[in-house]
C-alpha cells in the first residue's frame, strides 16, 4: 500500500511528543526509524479510520526491534499515534 512519499515529515507536539514512552517505552525516535525499514508493512486501519485515515505499520528499528505503530497523515506529515512492541500473532504477518 503506497501511503508514504519521500521524504517522510513527523509531526511531534505537546500530544504526542514522549507518548509512546510513558505507556510501552517506545522512543519518538523509535517510533520513526520503523518507518524507514524497508520491509515495513502499512494497512489502512478501517476500524479507527471515521475521523480521519489511520494506518498501521509494523516496521523494525535501527536496534531490531519490531514495532506496531498506528498513524495519520495531517499536512502532508506522519503523525504517530500510539507505537508498541509487536505481538505473535503482528510479527507472523511481518514475517510472512
Amino acid at each position: 500500500m503506497k501511503v508514504l512519499s519521500e521524504p517522510i515529515e513527523f509531526e511531534w507536539d505537546k500530544g504526542n511528543i514522549g507518548k509512546n514512552l510513558a505507556g510501552h517505552k517506545v522512543l519518538d525516535q523509535e517510533c520513526e526509524e520503523a518507518f524507514f525499514d524497508s520491509n515495513k508493512e502499512i494497512t489502512k486501519d478501517a476500524f479507527h479510520s471515521d475521523k480521519e485515515d489511520r494506518y498501521v505499520l509494523l516496521g523494525k528499528t535501527k536496534q531490531q526491534r519490531l514495532l506496531f505503530v498506528v498513524f495519520t497523515i495531517r499536512n502532508c506529515r506522519v503523525r504517530v499515534i500510539s507505537a508498541r512492541d509487536i505481538n505473535k500473532k503482528e510479527s507472523k504477518s511481518y514475517y510472512a
